[in-house]
């Protein structure tokens, strides 16, 4: 449970911490994804970890997930509205992770 008085980076980083949620919603940014088109951009997460992700960032409002009346079903994720408002978020920290890299790049070339 989060209470009022809580630190707002405490409750981002229990709304997107751990190691596949960033990547998850950076994937989400430019289109909607299939479950089996996250596990190939992802290669490393197992399918229990994306599945609990991807549930726990649809309970947050942070993804929607629609399933198309097909056979077989097809599940889509995508950004919801509200998740939408993390993309500033993910690009700023897309571009210090970029300079990061160029910073160690560049320390281990001296």
């Amino acid at each position: 449970m989060i209470h009022q008085r809580q630190c707002p980076i405490e409750t981002l980083i229990h709304v997107l911490g751990g190691k596949w949620k960033p990547l998850i919603l950076w994937h989400l940014m430019d289109s909607n994804k299939r479950f089996n088109d996250l596990e190939k951009l992802i290669p490393e997460v197992s399918q229990k970890m994306l599945s609990q992700h991807l549930r726990n960032l649809e309970r947050e409002g942070i993804v929607d997930r629609t399933v198309h009346p097909t056979v077989p079903p097809k599940v889509e994720y995508s950004l919801s509205e509200y998740g939408k408002t993390l993309i500033p978020v993910a690009e700023v920290m897309c571009a210090w992770g970029e300079n990061h890299n160029k910073r160690n790049i560049e320390d281990s070339a001296s």
